[in-house]
């Protein structure tokens, strides 16, 4: 397991195959599927097909990818950079396990995130999108110093998003 990014309490490391059942148990909490979507992903063939498709594609595609969030070395959570069909600059995105929200693990992960985005990919401007009602992470983004742009969709999704942006 390589270690990309560290933080006070947090190691974030690139997502593996043998991550197939916290990709089950994080893609079906009731919180991802109304917050974020829901991804079809039942089963360890559609997990393994997930994480083939998604997070290890883009590190070998765009040199980041989503990161398996770790505390004492357990995962609780995702977080990092998305190329993302209808957007011109980089997503960040995150989610976390239930039972770890309100405890500063998105916000810290983030901050970290953005950290390396800007310092070791020399990324200019980082964006992020919400559902509308998605309070708690619109939250997060502020406190990372996101601005609310505008409200827009995307391809595939019928949906309005907020995006908010940092520059950098």
């Amino acid at each position: 397991m390589a270690l990309l990014l560290k933080t006070a309490r947090l190691q974030l490391r690139h997502f593996e195959l043998s991550d197939t059942d916290f990709v089950i148990h994080l893609l079906n909490q009731p919180s991802f599927i109304k917050n974020i979507a829901d991804r079809g992903v039942r089963n360890s063939e559609q997990a393994a097909l997930y994480l083939q498709n998604g997070p290890m594609k883009s590190y070998a595609q765009n040199g980041f990818g989503l990161y398996a969030v770790e505390l004492s070395g357990h995962p609780i959570g995702m977080c990092g950079l998305i190329r993302r069909e209808g957007l011109k600059d980089v997503d960040i995105g995150f989610a976390f396990l239930p039972e770890y929200f309100g405890q500063g693990y998105a916000l810290e992960s983030s901050m970290s995130v953005l950290q390396y985005a800007r310092d070791v990919l020399e990324i200019k401007r980082v964006v992020a999108i919400t559902n509308t009602n998605n309070t708690g992470s619109m939250r997060v983004l502020e406190k990372l110093g996101m601005k609310f742009v505008s409200v827009i969709s995307l391809p595939h999704t019928s949906e309005p998003l907020n995006l908010f942006a940092i520059d950098f």
